[in-house]
C-alpha cells in the first residue's frame, strides 16, 4: 500500500479521436475504467475518479470539474482540491496496462518534490504521475492565466523528478504501462495483444 496517497483515474476528456467515451469501452471482461481501477484498488486507501459531470454508472466516488474549465488540468485541480491525503497519482482511464511495479518506484522518487513525472520517447506522461497538493496554487494559477493551459506549462513552474525511460523499461521492458488508447486502432491492437 502506497502512503499518504489517493489514486485518481482521470476520466473527463472528450474523447475526440475514439469517437466514443473511452472509459467504457470493454477490453476482455473489464472496461478500460475498471482495468484501471482493479490495479490501483490494491495499491491505495482510496481510488477516486475525475468527471466532468456525475456519472452514474461509475460505482467509485467521483470528482467533478470546475464548469468553469475543462481539460484535463481542470481534472487535475479537482482531485488534488478533493484529496485529504498530501499526495495523489493521476493516471488516464485509457492507460490500462500500467503496472504496479511502475506504479510503486514513481512512488518512492516523492521526496523534496512536487510531481512525479516518467519521461517516455523524450515526452513527459502527465498522466501516470504523483502530484503533491501544495501544487494545487501552481495547478490554479495555470488554469487562470494568460498563458497555455498545459501541462508542459504547469510542469515547468514545479519541482518535478523526472524518471527516465530507462528507468521505466528495467520494471516494464515494452513500456506498455505508457501505451494510451487514443483510437479504434489502438483499441484493436490491445485487444489482439490480450488475445496472445
Amino acid at each position: 500500500m502506497i502512503a499518504n496517497c489517493t489514486a485518481v483515474i482521470m476520466a473527463g476528456g472528450d474523447s475526440r479521436r475514439m469517437g466514443q467515451d473511452k472509459a467504457n469501452l470493454l477490453l476482455g471482461e473489464r472496461t478500460l475504467l475498471q482495468s484501471v481501477a482493479a490495479t490501483l484498488q490494491p495499491l491505495f486507501a482510496e481510488v477516486i475518479v475525475s468527471v466532468r459531470q456525475p456519472r452514474p454508472e461509475i460505482d467509485l466516488p467521483q470528482v467533478c470539474d470546475d464548469p468553469a474549465h475543462s481539460g484535463p488540468l481542470a481534472g487535475l485541480a479537482a482531485a488534488l482540491d478533493r484529496a485529504t491525503t498530501p499526495w495523489i497519482f493521476a493516471v488516464a482511464c485509457d492507460m490500462p496496462f500500467i503496472t504496479p511495479a511502475v506504479i510503486e518506484y514513481l512512488a518512492l522518487q516523492r521526496a523534496d518534490h512536487q510531481a512525479v513525472v516518467p519521461m517516455i520517447g523524450g515526452h513527459p506522461q502527465p498522466l501516470a504521475a504523483f502530484y503533491s497538493r501544495s501544487c494545487l496554487d501552481e495547478v490554479r494559477a495555470c488554469l487562470h492565466g494568460k498563458g497555455k493551459h498545459s501541462f508542459r506549462a504547469l510542469l515547468d513552474t514545479m519541482r518535478v523528478c523526472y524518471v527516465s525511460e530507462d528507468q521505466m523499461q528495467a520494471l516494464d521492458p515494452l513500456l506498455r504501462s505508457f501505451f494510451d488508447l487514443d483510437t479504434p486502432q489502438d483499441v484493436a491492437q490491445a485487444r489482439n495483444q490480450e488475445a496472445k
